[in-house]
């Protein structure tokens, strides 16, 4: 469990690495947000009557651009990543009666780009502090709950309690969950000094029963307990955990390309077949139902929606940068001379697809993060286009996809898949070399030759830049989704013809992460160089560092009082500049 920065992260499973499915238009900035929110609600036990939501880093430089306010508040209202309503989140919290304040912090460093730091508050005045970050692909981590470090993945069901850090408070706790029928995972005691306050963080095999928390408490010196319940690697349905399902997951587990390679000779299958045994040994091992056809069959009619609604209902996205592309693009192709016709029917088909993913995602609709909002497109773009173009079947598509999420496993182990981390190349470029490895894995291709795929687009690829114009996923995403699609084809075609690498797909994959890290920050999704120099801020918003905008609730007056700016003043729109 880890990553290459050594950092406490999560096993990633196929639904972290092909999906979420999600409203857009960013899976870091908007699913990761929303899911960081849902987790504060949870742990607060309640939706809150006000939420203080301080971002930092690229969520403070780009989150307006991103709809990360938005999300935020979708999580803390108890909406779901791809509930269509997230859009109007600011207006159902308003209706809920539950006031909204955002801060913009651009001038405190913090150890993660992706940082917020949530403040909930009850009527009654009881409040939490969480901090959390957003580590890609809608993936999120508490890194922080009332001023005490912690680290919470939602891997597995979480315990979460408060206490003074007395003698007999472990013991009793222990007692309580053993007495349920509970098994610890993990164990994780934080506090402030001797005797002070105190945080312990277990990490159970199974859920966690709400009575549980009666029992916890039931003890002088614990103040508060709450259950986190895990984002599950299948459907959510509990199963019995088997005995052997460590040795199970240890099976069919990778850490490299060449290990994987090394496991699809040892069991004699393809590169699909060992992502679907991993995943289904992760289920089992989580306790949960893997679900994996199901999911897949999702998965497939939202891109095919994502990538085909536009082309015959263009609509501008929400920053009102894109919208139409696609619909131009097909018309030009069926009306055009054959001589202006430069590309093939394949990758132009496969052009529309990803530009039409990506004008979905820029207004808010519904798409599949592979692996992140910002590289949507390429995936279905490249699938897609050969399900037209080369007839594969339903379930050829399944096989594509599971390959391609084997990949993608290994970049998001071992690198990154966001792009505040590791730059565009982190989301494009996995994005391509994950279509690139599906494509030759159709083609009757070895699981090697996928892994040298793979690596000639991320070797294409290397160096590319984060640099959304606006701070929003708009432009050049677009245009870059299309044009990854074409380079996965070459790259795919490239490797079907045998031609070797000089360079391994884990050493594209190492060097990729070792590039990514030395780009400076202005080049890794904070809108402040590149591409995105070309659109100046506005001019209200130049010189801004700390931006507050707050939104009322709905209250009768005899109610509890607060700042006037904060109860009673308008919600004001804010674009965060350089």
């Amino acid at each position: 469990m880890g990553n290459a920065k050594g950092a406490l992260v999560k096993t990633y499973g196929l639904r972290d690495i092909i999906g979420p499915i999600m409203v857009g238009p960013s899976s870091s900035h908007t699913a990761g947000a929303l899911a960081l929110a849902s987790m504060a609600r949870k742990l607060f036990g309640e939706q809150p009557e006000r939420a203080v939501f301080t971002l930092y880093g690229s969520f403070a430089a780009t989150g307006s651009g991103h709809g990360t306010d938005k999300a935020l508040v979708a999580g803390i209202l108890g909406l779901a990543t791809d509930d269509p309503r997230v859009a109007d989140a600011f207006a159902l919290a308003k209706a809920a009666g539950v006031s909204v304040e955002i801060i913009w912090d651009t001038t405190t460093e913090v150890a993660h780009p992706n940082t917020v730091d949530i403040r909930c508050e009850s009527r009654e005045g009881r409040t939490l502090e969480m901090r959390g970050v957003s580590i890609g692909g809608g993936a999120a981590v508490i890194r922080r709950i009332n001023g005490i470090d912690v680290d919470i993945t939602g891997e597995r069901t979480s315990v979460v309690v408060h206490q003074r850090d007395e003698r007999g408070v472990l013991a009793h706790i222990a007692g309580v969950l053993a007495g349920c029928g509970i098994n610890i995972a993990n164990a994780n005691l934080h506090r402030t000094a001797k005797r002070g306050d105190a945080y312990t963080v277990l990490e159970t095999d199974s859920a966690v029963d709400a009575s549980v928390r009666e029992l916890l408490m039931d003890h002088p010196d614990i103040i508060n307990a709450r259950v986190v319940p895990a984002t599950c690697a299948g459907d959510g349905e509990e199963v019995p955990v088997p005995e052997d399902a460590e040795e199970r997951f240890a099976r069919w587990d990778y850490a490299s390309g060449e290990e994987l390679l090394e496991l699809c000779e040892r069991e004699n299958v393809t590169i699909a077949q060992a992502f679907r045994a991993r995943e289904e040994a992760l289920c089992a091992k989580q306790g949960t139902e893997a679900g994996i056809d199901a999911y897949l069959d999702r998965v497939l009619e939202v891109m095919g929606n994502a990538a085909t609604e536009p082309l015959g209902n263009p609509q501008p996205s929400v920053g009102g940068l894109i919208g139409g592309e696609a619909a131009k693009l097909r018309a030009a192709l069926e009306d055009a001379d054959p001589q202006h016709r430069l590309v093939d029917s394949l990758a132009a088909r496969a052009a529309q697809y990803a530009l039409a993913t990506l004008e979905t995602n820029g207004r808010m609709g519904v798409i599949v993060a592979t692996p992140t909002a910002g590289s949507a497109g390429v995936l279905p773009g490249v699938l897609l286009a050969l399900r037209d173009e080369r007839g594969f079947s339903h379930d050829q598509l399944r096989e594509g996809i599971l390959t391609a999420a084997g990949l993608g496993y290994l970049i998001a182990r071992n690198a990154s898949v966001s792009g505040a981390e590791g730059g565009c190349q982190a989301e494009v470029g996995s994005a391509a070399a994950m279509a690139a490895a599906a494509a030759v894995a159709l083609a009757g291709g070895a699981p090697d030759r996928c892994l040298a795929a793979g690596a000639n687009v991320m070797m294409s690829l290397l160096g590319l830049v984060c640099d959304p114009v606006g701070g929003l996923v708009e432009v050049p995403c677009q245009k870059r989704n299309a044009t990854a699609a074409s380079v996965a084809f070459v790259s795919a075609q490239i490797a079907l013809s045998g031609v070797q690498n000089l360079i391994s797909f884990d050493e594209a994959v190492a060097v990729m992460d070792e590039v990514g890290r030395g780009l400076p920050p202005e080049l890794r999704e904070t809108a402040l160089g590149g591409i995105a120099k070309a659109l100046p801020p506005a001019p209200s918003a130049r010189g801004a560092r700390v931006t507050r905008q707050t939104l009322p609730a709905r209250r009768p007056r005899s109610t509890r009082s607060g700042p006037p700016s904060f109860w009673q003043g308008a919600y004001p729109i804010f674009t965060m500049g350089a």
